[in-house]
């Protein structure tokens, strides 16, 4: 039934057939979560005929499909018994080691409370293939070795490549604290256990179990308490084990990897090329066991420049082939642990190398692969259990970068015709799509996704929305980039009209005018004069604000305006006669912006299109109250809250609320410009609340300066002190122009 497929690939297989999340099996199987995700990814690999009657059960087998379910487990081949290679001395530290100062405290830490006694001390260090577990533990077993008297032992279980036998490891141990060869044969495999922990509770040694492979492998081999403290290393994090410390190592920091490089090269030559160096250091990902290889590549050939390895290292295609120095290859690392891998992890491993961002959610797994959420995510843990992906603090995971190009290799070797191309399709369709939908949540007319929509990641609301156009932000422009390349321009301009809302809320991220100007090209390649208006419109909306490029503005604005009128779409024209206001405006173009700004607000009244309307009677007003007309300008913002407040107002939704909170700060300014400071604070202040709540940081920003320079009027300095350190706060998220008057205001205001 199941040929040679490991027991864990079968109990999967049986699982995902059934559509069975492992919560559900080990509801219906009393078997535990943690113990179903061991025996799938391999971690038990021969579990008790108890359990697996009782996951046959949960599955609902026939007779047949549960026979043969157990043969799979009887035909599990045991690990293979290795020679242990132990000494009763540590073996010398790595004479350069640099850095890892907080992680050799905590292990000192660990070495104070072991002598105080009564605790069990055992670390975990886990990390992926050469982020320099070993050589962490060597270093601390030699700086600590003379707190452990009774000795410290260094134990290889070779847990990537042919597993050493626990019984083997425990013999060995044993007879480096001096066990009689005699005393030995009279104990089977769990005295021997029994005995080793009675003398590591009653001694004070050090043991680094190194290379561990799995739980099963070590617990024996772990002290119940006492004053020894046990060192172990694995790629794996080895979670199933119980009241341990766990250390978990990635890449070193930028000064810790140039240092390194620096050593093994020597300061004078090091600092000859310091920019190259960091560089290497860089192109290394950090990585200790990369640094070495690169270290030990130039320090044997001192005629050869930094700069030299540098160029070498550049190319992506030829980086992992050129981190190699005599027998020591980091690919090779990488190699033994994608061995170990299932079928479905390797596969994975392999399409995350085309995940764009530096991060992911088990989303993206299921985009590449086609499949839901849960299975990828099973899957994605197979992937940190082995060390080859990482979880950061927020919960998502990460690829390192060397892993990602050996992925990539692998993927391009390994990977059925057409795999990498239909999976890439996959994943830019899904994000984009995803897009679509979490930006229309700001759109007038449209809000939630429709009920048929069926995403991989939940978007229930505008604030889901929003965090996952801000998080995935790096993720979605690459595809759409990808898009624009491969002229697919109906997806383009689709996504980038879909995001036209959203993008007031994060209006200086910084490829705003990119996104539009993609989405412009896209729209004139498919030669639609009213997509055209639409996207140049979206276009030149940006450039002012977030690039003060205003000329440009208004000239993206006048293109809008006659492809409107080839198009013969009035609400465009509109639109693109409402977007020139504010570029003409910085330019000091008063009129012209007055005159647009009312030709705007008649187009947009005769359309019926309401919101329109708004955008363009506030600005009206504001160009009324900038050519001496203040009085009429807080009347035309008066009027445009009345309609706001209208039990029938046609607009709602975020874009009510945003009217709402700029309307605010409007009148703000008109009470600012007659001199009337109290009612402009206290229309300030309901304007911050309001724009605080939809998050809109930069006119917030904006709206906290005016408060500010309403409260110096006042003479209440306090308040004023503190909306201008809420300004400064916002950093990034504000215009620069703001951020500037209101250090000047702050400096200038006397000391509180």
């Amino acid at each position: 039934m199941h040929g040679e497929k490991s027991f864990g690939v079968v109990l999967r297989e049986l699982r995902q057939q059934r559509r069975l999340t492992m919560e559900e099996l080990a509801e219906a199987s009393g078997v535990s979560v943690r113990a179903i995700g061991d025996m799938e990814r391999g971690h038990s690999r021969v579990p008790q005929r108890r359990t697996v009657v009782a996951l046959a059960e949960g599955l609902g087998l026939s007779d047949g499909e549960r026979e043969a379910l157990l043969a799979t487990v009887r035909a599990a081949r045991p690990v293979r018994p290795v020679a242990v290679a132990g000494s009763a001395v540590p073996p010398g530290s790595v004479g350069d080691f640099t850095g890892r100062g907080p992680e050799l405290a905590l292990l000192r830490e660990a070495a104070e409370r072991a002598r105080a006694g009564g605790e069990v001390s055992v670390w975990v260090v886990s990390g992926p293939p050469g982020c320099g577990k070993t050589t962490l533990a060597l270093k601390a077993a030699a700086d600590l070795a003379e707190d452990f008297p009774d000795g410290c032992f260094v134990v290889d279980l070779h847990g990537v490549e042919g597993p050493v036998d626990t019984g083997e490891a425990l013999l060995k141990v044993l007879k480096a604290l001096g066990v009689s060869d005699r005393r030995l044969a009279k104990e089977d495999p769990q005295g021997h256990a029994g005995l080793l922990r009675a003398l590591l509770s009653e001694r004070r040694c050090l043991v680094v179990l190194d290379n561990a492979r799995d739980e099963r492998q070590v617990r024996p081999l772990l002290p119940a308490g006492g004053r020894s403290l046990v060192l172990v290393t694995s790629r794996r994090p080895l979670t199933g084990l119980e009241a341990v410390d766990r250390l978990a190592l990635s890449e070193m920091p930028e000064a810790d990897a140039v240092g390194l490089l620096r050593r093994i090269l020597g300061a004078e030559r090091a600092d000859a090329e310091a920019e190259a160096v960091a560089r290497v250091a860089e192109l290394c990902g950090r990585l200790p066991l990369a640094l070495r290889v690169a270290g030990n590549w130039l320090a044997g050939r001192s005629g050869w420049s930094v700069a030299h390895l540098v160029d070498r290292l550049a190319d992506e295609e030829r980086r992992l082939g050129a981190l190699a120095a005599g027998d020591v290859r980091v690919e090779a690392a990488f190699e033994l642990s994608y061995r170990q891998l299932t079928g479905e992890a390797a596969r994975m491993l392999r399409l995350l190398s085309l995940v764009p961002g530096p991060d992911m959610t088990s989303a993206y797994g299921a985009a590449l692969t086609a499949t839901d959420v849960f299975e990828a995510e099973d899957v994605m843990e197979e992937l940190v259990e082995a060390g080859l992906l990482r979880t950061t603090f927020t919960g998502r995971y990460q690829l390192h970068d060397l892993l990602r190009l050996f992925a990539r290799a692998r993927l391009s070797s390994e990977g059925e015709a057409g795999e990498r191309e239909a999976a890439d399709d996959r994943l830019r369709a899904w994000l984009l799509e995803t897009t679509v939908v979490a930006g229309r949540w700001f759109k007038p007319a449209y809000g939630a996704p429709p009920a048929s929509w069926q995403g991989l990641v939940p978007l229930e609301s505008a604030e889901e929305a929003r965090a996952w156009l801000d998080s995935e932000a790096f993720a979605w422009f690459a595809a759409l980039r990808d898009a624009a390349r491969r002229e697919d321009h109906t997806r383009v301009v689709e996504t980038a009209d879909a995001l036209e809302w959203y993008c007031a809320l994060s209006l200086f991220w910084g490829h705003w005018t990119e996104v539009f100007r993609l989405s412009s090209e896209a729209a004139a390649a498919l030669d639609d004069p009213y997509l055209q208006a639409v996207h140049l419109n979206h276009y030149s909306v940006v450039l002012g604000p977030s690039e003060h490029r205003y000329r440009e503005a208004v000239e993206r604005a006048d293109e809008a305006l006659e492809h409107a009128r080839r198009a013969q779409d009035t609400s465009q024209q509109a639109w693109a006669l409402a977007n020139a206001i504010l570029p003409h405006r910085r330019l000091g173009e008063i009129e012209e912006a007055f005159e647009k700004a009312r030709a705007a607000a008649d187009l947009f009244e005769a359309a019926g299109e309401y919101e329109g309307w708004i955008e363009a009677m506030g600005p009206h007003g504001v160009t009324l109250r900038e050519l001496g007309r203040s009085e009429e300008a807080l009347t035309q913002h008066q009027r445009i809250m009345a309609f706001l407040d209208a039990p029938d107002c046609p607009v709602g939704g975020h874009a009510a609320a945003t009217y709402r909170a700029l309307g605010g700060g409007a009148l703000g300014d008109d009470y600012a410009a007659l001199g009337r400071w109290r009612e402009a604070a206290d229309h300030y202040r309901v304007a911050c609340d309001r724009l605080r709540g939809i998050g809109i940081p930069h006119v917030q920003g904006q709206t906290l300066l005016r408060l500010a320079e309403a409260l110096v009027e006042l003479a209440e300095l306090e308040e004023a002190r503190s909306c201008l350190q809420q300004v400064l706060a916002l950093g990034d998220a504000a215009d620069s122009t703001e951020l500037t008057s209101a250090q000047k205001l702050l400096d200038s205001l006397p000391a509180g």
